[in-house]
């Protein structure tokens, strides 16, 4: 425990460029007391101390702002940055080297007694105010971007914005098939948009003729229309979390 102790001290040492000292980070950062109060939880849960590990999550709750489940599996090298309002449900599972903001949520959307919360692979980074939600697991190497909803199973190396979550790009090609259950809501949306687009254009031009030609009659200018990658994924340079 103690060389556990040590390593959530050097992950914040690491990763945030504020920290100055060892010891400011051991005396000035929540994130790193509820990290400790949980992995002493933890130990009485396991052990069968089931309410005094309760009590001592509620406690750390109080000075901290995180509320751990002392049930919950996290790993080594996690940081939680700001910690203020961040939640991590009784069957979470958290990965090594792991960076959570303000304002997260490990939750669950079923009242089953079973496995009901995520499960967060090593070196994953969720932004502040995330949500994910529900049994799966979020791929190693992920992004969840600020705020974004996350309710389904994410790829390794994925980042995911919006509500509800989407992959807007993968360092893996996508599979031919995609057995994801949920729509892609946003992907239909830009299609049933592009597609009336394209209606109105048809229409137009049918009724101008060349219209749209310059005076040499060459339409070469024209922009290129914009169309949704087949992968279903969008592609960009830089998506800020």
């Amino acid at each position: 425990m103690l060389a556990q102790l040590r390593r959530d001290l050097r992950a914040a040492r690491d990763r945030d460029p504020a920290a100055r000292s060892a010891l400011e980070v051991a005396l000035c950062y929540p994130g790193v007391h509820a990290l400790w109060a949980y992995r002493v939880n933890h130990r009485l849960w396991t052990r069968g101390l089931r309410l005094p590990a309760r009590v001592g999550a509620t406690l750390a709750r109080t000075l901290t702002g995180v509320e751990i489940h002392p049930a919950a599996t996290i790993g080594t090298g996690v940081f939680i940055d700001h910690a203020t309002s961040v939640v991590i449900g009784e069957t979470a599972e958290v990965g090594d080297d792991v960076t959570i903001y303000h304002g997260v949520t490990l939750g669950g959307t079923s009242l089953e007694p079973t496995k009901r919360h995520p499960t967060i692979g090593d070196r994953v980074v969720i932004g502040a105010g995330a949500k994910v939600l529900g049994p799966f697991t979020v791929g190693a190497d992920s992004r969840i971007g600020a705020n974004a909803v996350v309710v389904r199973a994410v790829p390794p190396g994925s980042v995911v914005v919006g509500v509800p979550g989407q992959i807007i790009t993968r360092s893996r090609p996508r599979p031919a098939r995609d057995d994801d259950s949920q729509p892609d809501l946003v992907g239909l949306s830009l299609q049933s948009l592009l597609t009336r687009v394209d209606r109105l254009e048809a229409a137009t031009h049918a009724g101008t003729g060349d219209a749209h030609r310059d005076r040499r009659g060459d339409s070469s200018l024209e922009p290129a229309a914009i169309r949704p990658p087949s992968s279903g994924v969008w592609q960009g340079e830089d998506f800020s979390i």
